[in-house]
């Protein structure tokens, strides 16, 4: 029994992740197709781009809450299986980024899973297994956001902000290890769909945002 409820809360978290809000919420504030707008990915960065930054923080909320949810739903069914309260969010972050309602075939006929970058869902996640994280976690992505400049730096940085959070947790108060492990296995989710920006980061050539965007404009 124990083994059914793991998987029902893993396919359940996945396909809560599926859930593609941005794209929903762009579409009802302009009645345009978020996936073909800027970057084409459902979260809140883009969903802000495209519909002003209202719809971008609906978006981000949402995504948030969808990163916490699981855990907390994992707590209640399995509340000794620490497997189950680190594998919830990542498979909601999988779903975010890969999401099982937007597929579709690409220019060589085959089909992919589109989604977004699962920066707001790994934050929401972090929330779920130690809630003061949120508060640690949004400052960091928010300074990385204006002054590093790039928005998918900030995405990847959240991630790590959770995996060392939950590194001293478990020196300095006995927190379980595979906290770390989320952490580190989120960080591998969120650089695998940033990688057309990590491209772009490497050449020069990603949007600044922040600061660096106000000193290109003065420049």
């Amino acid at each position: 029994m124990d083994m059914l409820i793991f998987i029902g809360v893993l396919i359940g978290s996945y396909v809560l992740g599926s859930i593609p809000f941005g794209l929903v919420f762009v579409k009802l504030k302009t009645g345009q197709d978020l996936r073909k707008m800027h970057s084409g990915r459902t979260g809140g960065t883009n969903a802000g781009r495209a519909a002003g930054k209202l719809v971008g923080l609906a978006t981000a909320a949402v995504d948030f809450i969808k990163g916490a949810i699981p855990v907390w739903i994992a707590g209640m069914v399995l509340p000794d299986n620490v497997w189950l309260k680190i594998l919830a969010p990542l498979a909601v972050i999988l779903g975010h980024n890969y999401s099982i309602f937007l597929a579709e075939r690409n220019e060589k006929g085959r089909w992919v899973l589109r989604g977004g970058a699962g920066g707001a869902s790994c934050v929401g996640g972090s929330l779920g297994l130690w809630a003061p994280s949120f508060l640690i976690i949004l400052p960091l992505g928010a300074l990385v956001f204006y002054v590093i400049g790039y928005a998918s730096v900030a995405t990847m940085s959240v991630a790590v902000g959770s995996a060392v959070i939950f590194a001293v947790l478990a020196f300095v108060a006995d927190y379980p290890w595979q906290f770390i492990l989320y952490g580190v296995l989120a960080e591998v989710l969120l650089i695998w769909a940033l990688r057309p920006n990590i491209r772009r980061l490497l050449e020069g050539n990603e949007r600044p945002v922040g600061l660096r965007a106000r000193k290109n404009k003065a420049a």
